[in-house]
C-alpha cells in the first residue's frame, strides 16, 4: 500500500494587500477614533455600526474606474435550496450601506438622520506602497435635507475634528466645489449627457494637482507622455471643447468674490451651473457666520472627487505641510478626508429624491500624519508584571495583580516557566512593561516586595558610572501592603520624565 503523502503545511503570510496590525498600532487608532467620536457627538450625530457584507445590488457601482458590477469589490454568490444565487460583496466603503440602512429604516429614524460610522472596508484594487485592499474610513453623513447648512456644517466638523486628533490650523486646508459648477461646465462644452465623455472629463480634471493644467489640456486633448516616456491617450476634445474645463480649473482667485465671478465666467448661460455657485455662496456665508475663515475651509473649483455618487457641494481636506518620500524629496502630505452630497443615492432603494451630503476620513492617511507632526509613533506601555518565585505560591502572586488591576494599574502574572528568573526579566523587557514585581520566599517571610523600575534601570544601565548606579537604585523594598501605592509612584515618576 501506497504510503499516504502529507498534507502541505500552510504559508505563514499574509495575503497580498493586507497587513496585520500590532499593539502600538491598534492603540493609537482606537484613542484617535475616540478624539474623532467625540467631536461627531458634540456635533449630534450618532453612532451606527452597518454590516460589513452587503448585497452587491444593494451597494451599487460607484467606484471609479470599473466596468463589472463587482469589480473593484470582494464579491461572491450564494445559492438557496432552489440555486437562485444572490451576489454578496465586503463593503467598499460606508456611505453605500448607510443609503440602505436609511431606506430600510427610515420610518424609525429621525428626519433628518445625523450619523457616524467607523470601521474596515475592503476594495479588490491592486495594490501598492501604501496602499491595501483593507483599509479603516470614519464617516459622518446628514440623510434628508436639502439645506446647504448640512453641507456647511460638515466642513466645519471636518476643520474641528482635524485640529482635535493634532492637526495644527495652518498645516491643514478643508476645499469646497460644487458638482453642479462641474456640470454646467459639462453643459458648455456640449457633451449633454453622454455619460461615458462624462467620466472620461471627471477622470481627467480629478488629475490636475498631479499634472497641472498643461498636463489636463493634453489628457482632455490627443494625450501625453508621462514621465516613464509611455504615452496616454487623450479622452480626444477639440480645442473650443477644453477650455471651459481650463477656465473653470484656473477660475481660483485671491479672494473668494473674485473666484465667483470667474466661476460664473465658465459656466456661461448654464442654469445648474449657477445654481451650483449659488450653493457654493451660501455655504461660505455660513462658514463666515460661524467663524470659519479661508485660513481654514476656501472654495477650490480644482476638487472634484472620483466616486460616481456625488450630485452637488464636495469637499476633500488637504494636509498642507511638507514631508520627505522615499526618494528623500520634499512634498505635501496631500488629501486624508472627502466627501460631498448625495441626493440620489437612497433613491436607489425608495424611487423618492433623499438629499444626504457626509464625509470620509482616511484613518490610516491621518495616522501618518500624526506621526510625522510627532502627535503619534510612541512605544505603547506594557503591564506591569508580577513575576514567580515559587510554583506553589501562584494563589499569592494571582493577588497582587487583582490588587493592582483593582486600583487601575495594567498588570499581568507572568506565565512561563518560572525556572529562569532571567527570563522572566527579558520577557518583561519585551513587553515594555514599566515595573516588575518580585517576592521570593525571603521577602514573603518578612512581609515585604521588591519592585524593579524597568525604565528607570534601563536608562541607569546605559549611562551611568558604577557609582552613579549605587546612588540611584531602580529597585525598591517596600512592605506587602504598599505594593500599590509605591507602583503608582513609579508609574507616575515615569510619566514625568
Amino acid at each position: 500500500m501506497a504510503k499516504q503523502k502529507k498534507a502541505p503545511r500552510p504559508k505563514a503570510v499574509t495575503p497580498k494587500g493586507f497587513r496585520d496590525y500590532f499593539g502600538v498600532e491598534v492603540s493609537e487608532r482606537t484613542e484617535m477614533l475616540h478624539q474623532i467620536a467625540g467631536v461627531y457627538h458634540r456635533y449630534g450625530f450618532e453612532a451606527l455600526e452597518s454590516s460589513a457584507v452587503e448585497t452587491v445590488e444593494a451597494l451599487g457601482k460607484f467606484l471609479p474606474d470599473v466596468d463589472r458590477p463587482n469589480e473593484g469589490v470582494f464579491a461572491w454568490q450564494e445559492f438557496d435550496e432552489k440555486d437562485n444565487g444572490d451576489w454578496m460583496a465586503l463593503r467598499y466603503d460606508l456611505t453605500a450601506p448607510l443609503a440602505r440602512v436609511y431606506a430600510q429604516h427610515r420610518n424609525d429614524l429621525p428626519n433628518p438622520y445625523r450619523r457616524y460610522a467607523m470601521g474596515p472596508v475592503w476594495r479588490n484594487e491592486k495594490p501598492g506602497p501604501g496602499r491595501y485592499r483593507q483599509f479603516y474610513q470614519c464617516d459622518a453623513d446628514t440623510v434628508g435635507t436639502a439645506s446647504m447648512a448640512a453641507d456647511a456644517e460638515i466642513c466645519a466638523m471636518l476643520s474641528d475634528t482635524l485640529e482635535t486628533v493634532g492637526i495644527p490650523r495652518g498645516d491643514y486646508l478643508v476645499r469646497v466645489n460644487n458638482r453642479k459648477v462641474m456640470n454646467g461646465v459639462l453643459e458648455v462644452m456640449g457633451l449633454g449627457e453622454d455619460q461615458a465623455a462624462r467620466d472620461n472629463v471627471l477622470r481627467t480634471i480629478d488629475k490636475f494637482d498631479k499634472v497641472g493644467e498643461s498636463g489636463v489640456r493634453e489628457l482632455l486633448g490627443k494625450g501625453r507622455l508621462d514621465a516613464s516616456g509611455a504615452y496616454i491617450d487623450g479622452v480626444g476634445l477639440s480645442d473650443d471643447q477644453v477650455e471651459p474645463v481650463i477656465a473653470f480649473l484656473t477660475s481660483k482667485a485671491d479672494n473668494v468674490a473674485k473666484t465667483f465671478d470667474n466661476l460664473r465666467g465658465a459656466v456661461g448661460a448654464s442654469s445648474v451651473g449657477a445654481e451650483g455657485i449659488a450653493e457654493l455662496e451660501q455655504i461660505g456665508e455660513l462658514l463666515a457666520a460661524g467663524g470659519y475663515g479661508s485660513d481654514r475651509i476656501e472654495i477650490d473649483p480644482s476638487i472634484v472627487r472620483g466616486l460616481g455618487y456625488y450630485t452637488g457641494p464636495v469637499f476633500e481636506a488637504e494636509l498642507t505641510f511638507e514631508i520627505l518620500d522615499e526618494k528623500g524629496r520634499k512634498r505635501q502630505f496631500g488629501s486624508v478626508s472627502g466627501g460631498g452630497r448625495y441626493d440620489d443615492l437612497v433613491k436607489r432603494f425608495t424611487g423618492q429624491a433623499v438629499p444626504a451630503t457626509g464625509v470620509s476620513i482616511g484613518v490610516d492617511r491621518l495616522l501618518a500624519a500624526l506621526r510625522e507632526k510627532g502627535r503619534m509613533g510612541g512605544v505603547d506601555a506594557g503591564p506591569v508584571v508580577v513575576t514567580v518565585m515559587d510554583r506553589d505560591r501562584m494563589a499569592d502572586y494571582q493577588a497582587m495583580v487583582a490588587e493592582l488591576r483593582n486600583a487601575g494599574i495594567r498588570a499581568e502574572m507572568y506565565l512561563g516557566n518560572p525556572k529562569n528568573f532571567g527570563n522572566q526579566l527579558k520577557y518583561a523587557d519585551k513587553r515594555n512593561s514599566p515595573a516588575a514585581v518580585i517576592e521570593g520566599g525571603d521577602e514573603k517571610d518578612r512581609g515585604v516586595v521588591q519592585i524593579k523600575d524597568l525604565i528607570l534601570g534601563a536608562k541607569i544601565a546605559e549611562s551611568a558610572t558604577h557609582e552613579e548606579w549605587k546612588e540611584r537604585p531602580s529597585q525598591f523594598e517596600v512592605p506587602r501592603g504598599e505594593l500599590v501605592a509605591k507602583v503608582r509612584e513609579i508609574l507616575a515618576s515615569q510619566a514625568e520624565g
